[in-house]
């Protein structure tokens, strides 16, 4: 082990580094990695439809929707962790859900488009 000081935005943090021998096998990844899950094609809002964008950048944390809900002004479309903290993103009037563009775990920023409704 090696031990260096490294600066980050002006705070000095002590860290031990391992050293590898030259010529040795480097670790490999664990066999078990899960796949990952293909996302679903965006879908665009025509007409009387409507899209529910991010408000802020995050990950999807739950998917409380699917594409043919019909659900109540104020019902919780899907939940945004961001800043360590759980959002509710909410229907803003009656609706039926046409699309859901994201899925759980998904990174978004702000404006992506979560679903659209109408």
């Amino acid at each position: 082990m090696r031990k260096f000081i490294v600066n980050v935005n002006g705070s000095s943090y002590e860290v031990e580094v391992e050293e590898i021998a030259a010529g040795s096998a480097p670790v490999a990844a664990p066999a078990a990695a899960p796949a990952p899950v293909a996302a679903p094609a965006p879908v665009a809002a025509t007409g009387k439809q409507e899209t529910v964008t991010c408000p802020m950048p995050g990950n999807i944390w739950e998917v409380k929707c699917k594409p043919g809900d019909v659900v109540k002004s104020g019902a919780v479309l899907l939940i945004l962790e961001a800043m360590k903290m759980e959002n509710e993103i909410m229907a803003p009037r009656d609706c039926k859900v046409v699309a859901v563009n994201v899925q759980k775990g998904a990174a978004v920023n702000s404006g992506d488009v979560l679903c659209v409704i109408e």
